[in-house]
């Protein structure tokens, strides 16, 4: 069986192709996030999916920013499917999106206060109205498109600072998002930082989310992909075929190379480019 370490949270974390993952789940993670909230404490959420998994190999800034990360979760099938198949099962996939919504119920309950960040102006302005509808009892602390040009990071950094908010999410494309949070969370002082990407276009409406059998077949991508062929054929073409062939050898790795006393290091799937 793979070896399974704790990380600085005491939570078990599989290896997936190079990645310390997390095994919570969905509840184990609140849990965690309102410690952190009451006790004023950073805490970075971060999530992997596929593509992420995949890109963070070539992408240096991207994958310091995954490592900083003080929880990195599973959102999407596939890992969870793949850490089974390693012999190191995590307990559920934890979704981004679910946890954003689930986020915002805790801080209804709980009247925690919440910043948005990312998107048009006009979406992130009917993300904040419809969270107040939704849940009465969040505070919000401020909302800001993320059409900002890097050199006004400082800027958008201090508003959200002076907002005194308990909870960041960041609706912007990867690895822009991650970056910005490796860079700015703990001048922000907000106790829980969370990556949502594209989150606030479907809780807006604007776009939608796979229907719940496409989620649990693990194939939302290909939802995803119908929407915007033009812009992510390539992009799942690549990243999935990549995925599969290193999965391939993980796989044998992990239920076969110690009988033949093969290192992990010679089949090349754990290398990751300095």
């Amino acid at each position: 069986m793979p070896q399974e370490l704790l990380n600085d949270t005491g939570s078990r974390v599989v290896n997936i192709l190079d990645l310390n993952v997390n095994a919570l789940s969905m509840k184990d993670v609140l849990k965690k996030a309102a410690t952190h909230i009451e006790s004023k404490s950073p805490f970075l959420l971060g999530v992997v999916n596929v593509a992420k998994v995949i890109n963070c190999r070539k992408d240096k800034e991207l994958r310091k920013s995954i490592d900083e990360a003080d929880l990195l979760l599973a959102d999407g099938l596939p890992l969870v499917w793949l850490s089974k198949l390693i012999g190191s099962p995590l307990p559920e996939r934890v979704a981004g999106i679910d946890l954003m919504f689930r986020l915002l119920e805790l801080s209804s309950q709980k009247k925690y206060s919440v910043y948005f960040l990312g998107a048009k102006h006009e979406v992130v302005k009917k993300v904040a109205q419809l969270s107040q509808e939704k849940y009465p009892g969040m505070r919000l602390a401020g909302y800001r498109d993320g059409y900002f040009d890097e050199g006004d990071e400082a800027e958008v950094a201090e508003e959200i600072r002076q907002s005194m908010a308990d909870i960041l999410f960041v609706a912007m494309s990867s690895p822009r998002k991650e970056n910005f949070l490796r860079q700015w969370r703990l001048f922000m002082n907000v106790p829980v930082c969370h990556g949502v990407g594209g989150s606030f276009d479907v809780f807006a409406g604007v776009t939608k989310r796979a229907p719940l059998w496409m989620q649990k077949a693990g194939i939302e991508w290909f939802y995803r992909l119908i929407q915007e062929p033009g812009r992510l054929w390539k992009r799942y073409l690549i990243s999935n075929s990549i995925f599969l062939v290193r999965s391939l050898k993980a796989i044998f790795y992990a239920r076969f190379a110690p009988l033949f006393h093969i290192s992990s290091s010679s089949l090349k799937f754990n290398k990751v480019t300095k």
